[in-house]
């Protein structure tokens, strides 16, 4: 718990700033945040499908043959140890383990083509983020550099921020949830490419909360979690238990003289980006909409119960309070922290006790939620992985990499429900008919937020540079 010292302030709505403070706490209480590079204003069209997007990212690259495009009728050694069920949707073959999300199949349209030819974890997930090819070679990374693109998100916050009283919101315009990417894999915290403002600058990176796992092999993602470790804290902030307003004022006083040494080396136009930032790292801290979005115990347990108890499901659950309080884009990650998970090399069985019931779970629950809070029409919804699996399993049943050919699942926002968007061949290998690359589906999200996927931005020479190049949004999944 934070406690303030000194004397009380009345804010104009009635609450002390000392009360303010004092909740926000450790998760929210501290500026150690990015600096802000200086650009050029954009400004946004007005006509939008969407008002905010929930991107749920399951990395690590989910079959396609055990999730949305089964294949009963090919051979055996291709068709899985899944059954498909009926949904609500005419000819989708929905996996066994997927029964609450087949209940409400009437909400989304399958996109059965996705294609790519970025046959690497990294850089197929920064494709898909970003729209763009990573210009680091297959194979040749993992982790995040300052030339990536910028993702989808951090274009979202850049427009955001260059808008009129962008700095000061009370809410960024991006928050990636649970943690960054790679943060709990098992084989060591990468930072994985394809999340953050890329050459943009760090000022454009998404806000980023800060949940811990018990140990190297614990997977919280799929398994419940109690209220202590579910406090999303907001990574890169103070996070201490006790930590008072004179502390804060000495932490501040250290800024003062480092930003005094800071003017006297660097450029004006560097320190009034600094500056702005600075403002909007303390709107941030005394914001009450912030800490009161950013605490899931604010929900009914029974709803709680329905997106379910693990990190995956209150990870959504988190998204939803998110757009509700204004956030623009919500990514979730589902990331691979046992180093294999939703990268199923080794066998069938995660996916069969663990992946596929909490996603089914929290995927249902979500629609149903925004829906039932009218929330649903202003919101897209986009679930999708980075890559697909082999048509031809191991004995296990394990699949290796395969990129040419992986489902996505979108809703909301005038996306018209129980639909299939996209055929693909017998095996589920390759497409058929209207393959969609991550160009076509960046160019959807920044069209159904109202964003003309032709905007330029500048890079940090000033040049102009395409959000998208090539790609063409999917306006016939809309009505």
């Amino acid at each position: 718990m934070l406690r303030v010292l000194g004397q009380s302030q009345k804010m104009c709505d009635g609450v002390t700033r000392r009360n303010v403070l004092e909740a926000g706490g450790a998760g929210l209480l501290g500026l150690n945040l990015p600096r802000l590079l200086q650009a050029e204003a954009q400004q946004t069209p007005t006509k939008a499908r969407a008002k905010s997007v929930i991107f749920l990212f399951l990395f690590g690259g989910p079959s396609q043959l055990e999730t949305f495009d089964m294949k009963p009728d090919a051979p055996s050694k291709i068709r899985g140890p899944f059954q498909p069920i009926d949904s609500r949707t005419s000819g989708l073959r929905i996996s066994e383990h997927l029964g609450r999300t087949a209940q409400v199949s009437d909400k989304f349209c399958v996109v059965k083509t996705m294609t790519h030819s970025y046959n690497d974890h990294s850089g197929a997930g920064h494709y898909i983020q970003t729209g763009h090819r990573w210009h680091v070679p297959i194979g040749g990374g993992f982790a995040a550099t300052s030339k990536d693109w910028p993702s989808m998100g951090s274009v979202i916050e850049y427009l955001s921020q260059h808008q009129t009283g962008g700095l000061s919101k009370p809410l960024p315009s991006y928050v990636c949830l649970p943690n960054w990417l790679g943060a709990l894999q098992e084989k060591g915290q990468y930072r994985r490419p394809g999340q953050y403002g890329g050459w943009l600058g760090s000022g454009f990176d998404p806000l980023t909360t800060d949940i811990q796992k018990r140990s190297l092999a614990d997977n919280p993602y799929w398994r419940d979690c109690s209220d202590e470790e579910l406090h999303y804290e907001i990574q890169g902030l103070v996070k201490h238990q006790q930590l008072t307003l004179d502390r804060l004022n000495r932490r501040n006083s250290l800024l003062v003289q480092y930003d005094q040494q800071l003017r006297s080396v660097a450029e004006r136009r560097a320190i009034k980006g600094h500056d702005q930032f600075k403002q909007r790292a303390m709107a941030l801290v005394t914001s009450n909409r912030a800490r009161q979005a950013f605490d899931i115990r604010r929900e009914d347990p029974r709803l709680r119960d329905r997106y379910g108890r693990h990190l995956y499901g209150q990870s959504c659950l988190m998204a939803r309070r998110l757009v509700e309080a204004g956030v623009r884009f919500v990514t979730v990650h589902y990331d691979c922290v046992d180093g294999y998970s939703w990268d199923s090399h080794r066998s069938s069985q995660h996916l069969e006790k663990h992946l596929i019931p909490t996603f089914d779970q929290a995927l249902s629950a979500l629609l149903i939620d925004l829906d039932d809070r009218g929330l649903l029409d202003e919101t897209l919804v986009v679930a999708v992985g980075e890559m697909g699996r082999t048509p031809q399993a191991n004995g296990k049943w394990g699949r290796g990499h395969w990129s040419t050919l992986f489902p996505a699942v979108l809703a909301g926002a005038g996306v018209r429900g129980g639909t299939i968007y996209g055929e693909t061949d017998r095996d589920a290998g390759y497409p058929v008919e209207k393959p969609v690359s991550p160009e076509d589906l960046a160019s959807t999200i920044y069209d159904a937020l109202g964003i003309d996927s032709t905007l330029r931005l500048p890079d940090r020479q000033g040049r102009p540079v395409d959000i998208v190049s090539g790609g063409r949004p999917l306006s016939e999944i809309f009505s």
